[in-house]
């Protein structure tokens, strides 16, 4: 069974990227549940999903402390959020700052060296500049399907299968640069 939740801030792409993952787990042969737990998104605020996968799954959500992985689409976000993590679980954090509201108006400070803190924290944490990598498929968008690339990768996700979960989930008209993505986010290092 792994426990993962999916951080980030409105826009980022954290439904699709959970849609992506539950297709997985059914191509996989497993039992998959999603939630979907919307805050301020339209306005850049937190978006959270819960993606829990095993057999006989009962409940679509993951409890603090139980999550195995942590897919953070900002860096904030992942520090937000790591409570959620057990002790021996991975955290994927994009490299990229968002700012949110209270920084934007001088309210509050944007912390910093926040993967250097994760880190000291013993956290078992990937890095990746997916926001880069998007950028390199030609749109920023799409890096949200970076880290699931970068995540197959490391937890050893076939990547015939990885890649047949975006083609069921993702439109046709933006398959082509999506299916650039993942293997993009596979092939990082």
């Amino acid at each position: 069974m792994a426990n993962i939740l999916i951080v980030g801030v409105g826009g980022q792409g954290t439904l699709l990227a959970s849609r992506v993952l539950g297709n997985y787990a059914v191509l996989t042969g497993q039992d998959c549940k999603l939630s979907e737990v919307h805050g301020m998104s339209q306005r850049g605020g937190s978006v959270v999903t819960h993606v829990r996968v095993g057999k006989d799954i009962l409940s679509p959500i993951v409890a603090v402390g139980d999550a195995d992985i942590i897919i953070a689409f900002e860096k904030l976000e992942a520090l937000r959020w790591r409570h959620f993590l057990k002790k021996d679980g991975m955290m994927v954090v994009n490299d990229q700052e968002i700012l949110p509201m209270p920084v934007i108006t001088g309210a509050m400070e944007y912390p910093q060296d926040i993967t250097g803190q994760l880190k000291q924290m013993n956290y078992n944490t990937l890095v990746i500049n997916a926001a880069e990598l998007a950028k390199e498929c030609g749109n920023v968008k799409v890096a949200n399907v970076v880290m699931l690339g970068a995540l197959a990768k490391n937890l050893g996700f076939k990547y015939e299968d990885i890649i047949e979960a975006v083609k069921m989930t993702v439109p046709a008209k933006f398959l082509d640069i999506n299916l650039l993505a993942i293997e993009k986010g596979y092939n990082a290092k």
